[in-house]
């Protein structure tokens, strides 16, 4: 029989861990309540070979913010509706799609029946419920509007979700036309050029400089693709390197904001993201320290964090945030500064917030738009220059030996 491991409270309310072996886990929970056990969690046995052995780069079968984004919507209708906590992770655990959810959600289930709190239970998954959605749960739960939370949570993330695809749209078009480019450049450069480059070779042509440039580069892909494709993987390597040091973040994440057309869009999309974070934070009841710190650490940009780090400090001494913020001018402009100012003198700092995030929405529109419009040409030019590049280097001998043959 499988074997279930088990954490129970006692009369006394000690904690005990320990297994049992059983059929299901129905007489596993039968047989400890029956011993006046309160029931923490039960968890069922690992068995096969999916499950007892993780295949690296695979993954491990975690849910994105979609499917997170979805139950957190069906979540707050139903509490919303009047039904059970309990009932409504069962119904959850279900009809959800996404396996590594479901799973999941059938171990909350069993721990909130256990008499576990919900942001305890979902606390064991922090990749799956972040140190954000765990507050706000927590929050939730102590003001009795659990179901208010749980939808500004799906309003969030569904803000975040969109705010993400317009950033993937705009970078999808350049990475398949530059990935084409480069294809087409490879393919170029192995098959047709030592092709023209024999013919030219047993005819004595004399080579101008620009087709000796792209013979060399031909029998470079031919002989030493192996190397190109060494150094490129040591790169990514020594970037990941780089990127891990808190120096190299440092210096990397304010490349990003200072990029031409890129760095205007990353920033406006950290702006939209910081407000509506720390709007929803303070809009459900969470201290404005542990709110800044909260919003700092989902910032995933190291001078964002710094400004932030900045702010948690000014108001941990009595100070106003908009004050360091204003020093921060590479992060917050002068009317970001300005309304939160407005918004902590008058008591809205959330509805500051919130008008904020939209008005920077219209902007990552606008700037998605418009760089959209401003790479097409470019990336068309890009790919006609190197194919113009091949193609004239190739036939500017042929033209010589022509104009030879002709006198």
């Amino acid at each position: 029989m499988p074997t279930y491991t088990y954490k129970v409270r006692d009369a006394t309310g000690k904690m005990i861990f320990s297994t049992m072996e059983a059929e299901t886990q129905k007489i596993v929970r039968d047989k400890l309540r029956e011993k006046n056990f309160l029931i923490v969690s039960i968890t069922e046995p690992k068995t096969g070979l999916s499950q007892d052995i993780k295949i690296p780069g695979l993954g491990d079968g975690l849910p994105g913010l979609k499917p997170v984004a979805i139950f957190s919507r069906q979540m707050a209708t139903m509490i919303d509706a009047g039904l059970p906590l309990v009932q409504s992770l069962a119904i959850l655990a279900r009809q959800v799609d996404h396996k590594g959810l479901q799973k999941i959600l059938k171990d909350v289930r069993i721990d909130v029946e256990g008499g576990l709190p919900f942001s305890d239970a979902i606390s064991k998954y922090p990749k799956v419920f972040n140190r954000l959605y765990l507050n706000l749960v927590r929050a939730g739960e102590v003001s009795g509007t659990l179901d208010m939370v749980l939808d500004r949570i799906a309003i969030f993330q569904e803000k975040d979700l969109a705010l993400r695809g317009k950033i993937r749209g705009a970078l999808t078009y350049p990475v398949i036309v530059l990935v084409f480019a480069l294809g087409v450049t490879y393919f170029l450069l192995t098959t047709v050029v030592p092709q023209f480059a024999g013919i030219l070779i047993s005819l004595n042509a004399p080579l101008p400089l620009i087709t000796q440039g792209l013979i060399a580069t031909s029998n470079f892909l031919q002989n030493q693709t192996l190397i190109l494709v060494a150094i490129i993987v040591a790169l990514v390597f020594a970037y990941r390197w780089y990127y891990a040091r808190e120096d190299g973040r440092h210096v990397i994440d304010r490349i990003k904001l200072k990029m031409p057309v890129f760095g205007n869009l990353i920033s406006k999309a950290a702006l939209a993201s910081f407000s509506r974070t720390l709007s929803l934070l303070i809009k459900s009841g969470v201290n404005i320290i542990e709110s800044l710190d909260i919003t700092r650490g989902a910032a995933n940009n190291a001078i964002v964090e710094d400004a932030l780090l900045n702010a948690k400090n000014a108001v941990m001494q009595g100070e106003q945030m908009s004050q360091p913020m204003a020093a921060a001018v590479d992060v917050f402009s002068p009317m970001v500064v300005s309304m939160v100012a407005i918004g902590e003198e008058t008591g809205g700092l959330d509805t500051m917030l919130d008008k904020i995030a939209d008005y920077y929405d219209r902007e990552v529109d606008e700037a998605v738009d418009q760089l959209t419009a401003a790479i097409e040409p470019i990336m068309i030019i890009f790919l006609g220059a190197i194919v113009g590049l091949i193609v004239a280097g190739m036939f500017l001998p042929m033209f010589s030996i022509i104009g030879a043959l002709s006198k």
